[in-house]
């Protein structure tokens, strides 16, 4: 039997063999340069290497076998295609070694320009560019200090000093004064710095420059801001990145060349226009590093307008072609425009929300497509309060308003002050020259982000929208001056601790706390906006497309409200009953004592006694929230609190007691409540008497409930409104508990409700795992299960919740364990799986059975849908959250369901 033929596996594709689509292997960049180069778009040819190939490679630290073959190969190709050779001393071939990731990381990966330079090919490029030896030594001191930093790990700061020194020896503060032997000083300053931190001479041989480039892209992907930035954007950490190894053309070849960023619409606003940044005589990193100030995109009409008539064509053909958004990198070299790169670009919340209508206006998308391009942490950025200016807050500097939002704090210059100022509490606004990739667990800390160079596309801008940060870049009227811990502006020095606010629609700084004031959202969503007569398309965007969320989705939404204010505000907000009414929350302030004067009662009159001065005060409470929620269901969970909560602290009252008995106070009341407390002491009193086995040791007290709930549900329909009250029995473990509880509870029911036509239902939270693995049993005496996915989280996982997340959930999220807090969204395999097992038997055995949730998931987008697929009828959340909730059950409806809203 003949050998079986080994075939290899494909890790390199040229751009003609890709397209959009096959971002899983070619990443995000990669694969929109193919799909540029299929369309006939300018772009600089090369090829991909795949993010197998990274895969392989982070898994044994060693290229996949053929791996070196295949970009021999196709390196090859290239060079005959542009008719050079890889570092010729002569006639050099350069190329750019780029990330490339399936989701956009800006900034979080390595990129290394200019591979294949060095002694001796400089002189080739020099000649090559006509010779322009400014432009040669530009480009090799570039090549030393990414590759440097990127490759090697050299600190960047010491090439960012020697720079420094150069343009001081100059007598200038601009690097474009700088002259070839300036530069030609400054590569051999580089190349130093590289001897110093290495041990070794800079590479010379083009090869080892391509190859330990693309091993340092690979290995970026672990780096650890790469780690921080996919876990704040909830990105896998298994995906990879592709290289993409491309020909290199030039923006630093004098005053006809440039390089730029465009949007075809503003990704802050959603407006329509032209918007991005240029500069002149630069390379592409130097507009997104913010190194010099860019001008508005409009002046390269007046600097070269047949590149920017090209261009503005290329940006409809792509906007056309993708049907959104896109944010496009290109260079022009010596009047020759190229396309380096094109994607679905990250945009502000509010821009987000606004284009999606315009394209449905336009007839691009549907409102459908509308929904899915839109999400409900976006819309929760949009009901942030903004400033409240008045003639006394004057901005003493103003920048460009990158990323919007109002945003006050104290002035850090450092990432890691800015990370321990926040860890204890403090509001921070980080302040930079400009930003970098460093700096992302400072801006994650920051409440703002204020930087004096750079524009809309710098590195600060583009992540801080992707976070839903606000920014202001480019703020240039600003001085900083990190080492010395201050900014001046405006004849002013702020100094770190100093408070400032910025506005980042507006890009003005101020000087001190600015007050805020509602955003134009909220007050739509309270009614005090009318979509179809204000003047702000934020609003018609935000009303139309949460109309067809409301229309599409199968989810009901409720909040949880204990107060009438609170369930008011929540029915403006859209929510469709109450899904849960703490009553323990009713009881404290003045009432705690009759709460305590209960629970340590030794005779029946003094509980009698409690039990009846409780029970009007509990009568008034539901009246005022049946009245609010007028025809919406009102599920009200019976007392569940922690026992501790309503008891004098037993340490305290021991000590009190002690030094009583020491002056010789009569103390024997406190003895007694003394003794009492020790007898109700508990060492976990979240697992302790609490719930329905509270309703059980103390005799009347979830009768006194019952009983104020009928009463007052009979009550308010009696004055004309319609109550729908329904009673949920929390910490049922058994169904022997529900059982008793209901019996006592319509025994009640039937003696208030007389023929009133009032209907009460009685059902349990599902809150202990016990209670979800015997769902079938519960259900036979349930009419609605509730999960309290809280208790649940901190009971399947074992551990609580108020003791656990400071101690150790960071460390649990830094090593991957945790790609997000189960508290925070629903840990579907474990947590989830409860639920959908509880769901599936409850139905099983009542098939008419409500189902929904009120634990925290309720209000978290991605908890929404889990709940939409587990098939519950819906969801339960604070008041704020309400409309968070309803736009994320719609488009969990189109997402899953197509078209289908049942």
């Amino acid at each position: 039997m003949a050998a079986q033929e080994t075939v290899e596996h494909k890790y390199v594709y040229d751009f003609a063999e890709g397209n959009k689509d096959l971002k899983d292997l070619l990443g995000g960049k990669g694969a929109n340069l193919a799909e540029m180069t299929n369309l006939g778009l300018p772009v600089p040819p090369g090829f991909i290497i795949t993010t197998e190939a990274c895969k392989a490679y982070l898994a044994t630290g060693e290229e996949p076998a053929g791996l070196a073959g295949q970009i021999a190969t196709h390196l090859e190709a290239l060079e005959r295609e542009m008719g050079r050779r890889l570092g010729d001393p002569d006639d050099p071939l350069l190329v750019s070694v780029r990330s490339g990731a399936k989701f956009s990381m800006p900034g979080m990966m390595e990129t290394v320009l200019n591979v294949g330079l060095n002694d001796r090919s400089v002189v080739g490029l020099s000649a090559q560019a006509g010779g322009n030896d400014r432009f040669a030594w530009d480009s090799y001191r570039r090549l030393i200090q990414m590759f440097g930093k990127t490759v090697c790990e050299v600190p960047g700061e010491e090439f960012e000093h020697a720079l420094d020194e150069a343009k001081r020896a100059k007598g200038t503060t601009n690097d474009l004064d700088l002259d070839a032997d300036d530069l030609r000083g400054l590569v051999d300053a580089y190349k130093k710095i590289f001897v110093k931190h290495t041990g070794r001479e800079f590479p010379q041989e083009p090869r080892e420059q391509l190859d330990l480039a693309i091993r340092a892209v690979f290995e970026s992907w672990n780096a650890e801001r790469a780690v921080v930035y996919r876990r704040q954007e909830r990105i896998p950490a298994d995906l990879g990145t592709a290289v993409n190894v491309v020909s290199m053309v030039f923006g630093n070849l004098g005053p006809d060349s440039g390089t730029g960023v465009a949007f075809t619409r503003d990704p802050g606003s959603g407006a329509q226009g032209i918007y991005g940044d240029y500069l002149t005589n630069a390379q592409g990193e130097d507009v997104v590093a913010g190194i010099r100030n860019t001008v508005p995109l409009q002046e390269l009409e007046q600097l070269d307008k047949k590149s920017y008539d090209e261009l503005l064509a290329f940006m409809a053909r792509l906007e056309g072609h993708y049907k959104d958004l896109c944010d496009i990198e290109f260079t022009i070299e010596r009047g020759k425009l190229w396309m380096l790169q094109t994607r679905v670009g990250k945009r502000t919340a509010a821009a987000a929300f606004v284009i999606a209508g315009q394209l449905v206006d336009e007839g691009v998308i549907d409102l459908d497509e509308a929904l899915h391009r839109v999400n409900g942490a976006q819309l929760a950025q949009l009901m942030f309060p903004r400033f409240r200016l008045d003639h006394e807050f004057q901005p003493v500097a103003k920048g460009i308003g990158a990323s919007p939002g109002a945003a006050s704090g104290k002035v850090v210059f450092t990432s890691a002050r800015a990370v321990e100022l926040a860890a204890e509490g403090e509001a921070v606004i980080l302040v930079r020259r400009e930003t970098n990739p460093d700096d992302l667990n400072g801006m994650i800390a920051a409440q703002g982000i204020l930087t004096s160079r750079g524009g809309k596309t710098s590195h600060a801008a583009v992540v801080a929208r992707g976070m839903g940060k606000t920014c202001v870049s480019g703020a240039d009227e600003i001085d900083v001056n990190v080492p010395a811990k201050r900014f001046t502006v405006a004849g002013q020095t702020v100094n770190e601790g100093d408070i400032v606010s910025i506005d980042g629609t507006t890009g003005k700084v101020y000087l001190g706390e600015v007050p805020v004031m509602p955003s134009e959202v909220v007050q739509y969503f309270e009614g005090s906006l009318d979509p179809e007569h204000v003047d702000n398309p934020l609003v018609r965007a935000v009303h139309r497309i949460m109309s067809h969320a409301d229309a599409k989705r199968r989810l009901a939404v409720r909040t949880n409200a204990d107060t009438g204010a609170d369930a008011a505000r929540a029915r403006r907000f859209g929510a469709q009953g109450i899904g849960l009414c703490r009553t323990e929350h009713m009881f404290l302030g003045d009432r705690r004592e009759l709460v305590e004067r209960l629970i340590l009662a030794r005779t029946d009159d003094e509980r009698e006694s409690a039990l009846a001065a409780l029970l009007p005060l509990q009568r008034d409470d539901f009246k005022e929230i049946f009245r609010e929620m007028d025809g919406l269901p009102v599920t009200v969970r019976l007392i569940d609190p922690p026992l501790h909560e309503f008891l004098p602290p037993l340490e305290q009252l021991a000590v009190n007691v002690a030094v009583a008995q020491e002056r010789g106070e009569d103390v024997a009341k406190e003895e007694a409540l003394l003794a009492a407390v020790r007898r109700m002491h508990e060492e976990n009193p979240m697992l302790g008497l609490r719930g329905v086995r509270l309703g059980l040791v103390i005799p009347g007290l979830f009768a006194m409930q019952v009983r104020a709930i009928a009463e007052a549900a009979v009550a308010v329909t009696r004055a004309g409104a319609v109550a729908k009250p329904e009673i949920m029995v929390p910490l049922v473990g058994a169904v022997q508990e529900l059982e008793t509880v209901r019996a006592e509870a319509e025994k009640i029911i039937a003696e208030v409700v007389g023929d009133s036509g009032v209907e009460v239902l009685i059902g349990t939270m599902i809150e202990v795992p016990r209670a979800a693995l015997t769902a079938g049993q519960i259900a036979e005496a349930a009419q609605f299960f509730s999960f309290g996915t809280n208790d649940l989280t901190q009971m399947a996982w074992g551990f609580s919740r108020d003791d656990v997340e400071g101690a150790f959930f960071w460390r649990y999220l830094e090593l991957g364990i945790f790609g997000i807090s189960p508290f925070e969204s629903i840990d579907r395999d474990g947590v989830g799986r409860l639920v959908r097992i509880a769901a599936e038997e409850g139905r099983a055995a009542r098939p008419e059975l409500k189902l929904g949730v009120c634990g925290e998931h309720g209000g978290d987008p991605d908890s929404v849908h889990f709940f939409h697929e587990v098939g519950l009828d819906y969801v339960s959340c604070s008041p704020f959250r309400v409309p968070v909730a309803r736009l994320e059950a719609g488009r969990a409806a189109v997402e899953t369901d197509g078209s289908d809203s049942r």
